[in-house]
């Protein structure tokens, strides 16, 4: 009899076999392991990520969630509140003029390449990726140097949660609290010394005369340092490994990289690191000849949606030239990742500056060691070897 774990390392390891039987035979399939329904098909995940009112985030978006973090996030609020949060985070955004981080992205990129030259074999991500990850967040939100190895581990661990519980461990949650304590101390820095960062930005952000309050400022930046170091991380180790095994697209990168762009959505599509997410429903809705009740939790398989040949032909086939509108890598309707432009600019900088480098490579370990989490899907070690 099929089933689908979410939380199982099967599935981290390949999830795309669980995903096309979801698709054909379970396109509303209750998982008793998760407790939630799976959507699977890109059409059934669209609409429902545009219905808010009846796919609510407001209890958490997280296939396993933090505590206390519901409704006070972008992506745990729906609309009004999530306008008002969006419209103050936005301002935040367009006051720090994150364009004008493009040569301090490329200088770090840079740096992070050039301590890779001559050298035979590698991890991408302890090597090159989390250095260059770390460092472009700390730029852009105004974090003080010296804790970055640190930074980077808490963030990693909050979004894991354990296989066997399938729930957040103590390590998961001292993680999480260990950030808050950490981001209350650069607010308050920020507040009495405010500096062109985004932590400034969004303590003073005003709008009409509103403001977020001590509890929204403090998990939207514990959530961006997160979501910043894991999100871009994972981002940035997919697109690796997808190059790494596809020889004729990263050939044609290296020779003509202004082609990155279209190759990372592309990427964002095949792999993307955000796999599901979850919502819980307002209402009954029967789906596919399945009742789904009020109060269930409801996960959205964005990784399958992207695969969903219903909606792109040769799903499985990684085409940089395919241009895949309407892809699901940064989620989508009205909790579409903020982050979008700062992170296609920062991966594309960073694949430039690195095949400068390192023009070609391959992966070494034929079975990788996935993250163990329901949520987000990346490698936790990616050694490559130079051709």
């Amino acid at each position: 009899m099929f089933t689908f774990d979410p939380y199982s390392p099967v599935v981290d390891a390949d999830p795309f076999p669980f995903y096309k039987t979801l698709r054909d035979e379970h396109p509303c399939f209750w998982s008793p392991q998760a407790g939630m329904w799976i959507l699977s098909r890109y059409s059934d995940i669209v609409s429902a990520g545009q219905n808010w009112q009846l796919y609510s985030s407001a209890k958490g978006n997280l296939m396993t969630e933090l505590p206390n973090r519901a409704g006070a996030t972008l992506g745990t609020t729906d609309p009004p509140r999530h306008d008002r949060l969006r419209g103050l985070i936005q301002y935040a955004f367009m006051k720090r003029n994150l364009e004008s981080l493009g040569d301090p992205i490329r200088d770090i990129a840079r740096s992070a390449a050039e301590a890779l030259r001559g050298r035979d074999r590698f991890d991408f991500i302890e090597d090159f990726s989390s250095k260059f990850t770390v460092r472009v967040l700390f730029a852009a939100l105004g974090l003080p140097l010296g804790d970055e190895q640190t930074v980077r581990d808490k963030a990693v661990l909050m979004v894991q949660s354990d296989p066997h519980t399938r729930a957040k461990g103590p390590e998961h949650i001292a993680a999480y609290n260990w950030m808050q304590d950490y981001a209350a101390k650069v607010i308050a820095e920020r507040r009495a010394n405010p500096q062109n960062d985004l932590i400034s930005h969004f303590a003073m952000a005003e709008i009409d005369g509103d403001r977020l309050d001590e509890r929204e400022v403090l998990l939207t930046t514990t959530t961006l340092i997160m979501a910043g170091i894991e999100s871009l991380g994972g981002f940035m180790s997919m697109f690796a490994f997808n190059l790494a095994d596809h020889v004729d697209a990263r050939s044609a990168l290296v020779a003509n990289p202004e082609r990155l762009a279209d190759a990372i959505e592309e990427s964002l599509r095949f792999n993307t690191s955000a796999q599901r997410f979850r919502r819980c429903l307002q209402k009954d809705v029967t789906l596919h000849g399945q009742t789904m009740r009020e109060g269930d939790f409801v996960c959205l398989a964005y990784g399958s949606g992207n695969r969903d040949e219903r909606q792109y032909p040769d799903p499985d086939v990684y085409d940089i030239t395919r241009k895949p509108r309407g892809h699901l890598g940064f989620g989508g309707g009205v909790h579409a990742c903020l982050g979008t432009a700062i992170a296609r600019l920062a991966v594309k900088i960073a694949f430039d500056e690195f095949h400068k480098v390192v023009p070609n490579y391959r992966r070494t370990q034929e079975q990788l060691a996935w993250m163990p989490s329901s949520t987000f899907r990346s490698p936790m070690l990616l050694e490559l070897a130079v051709n």
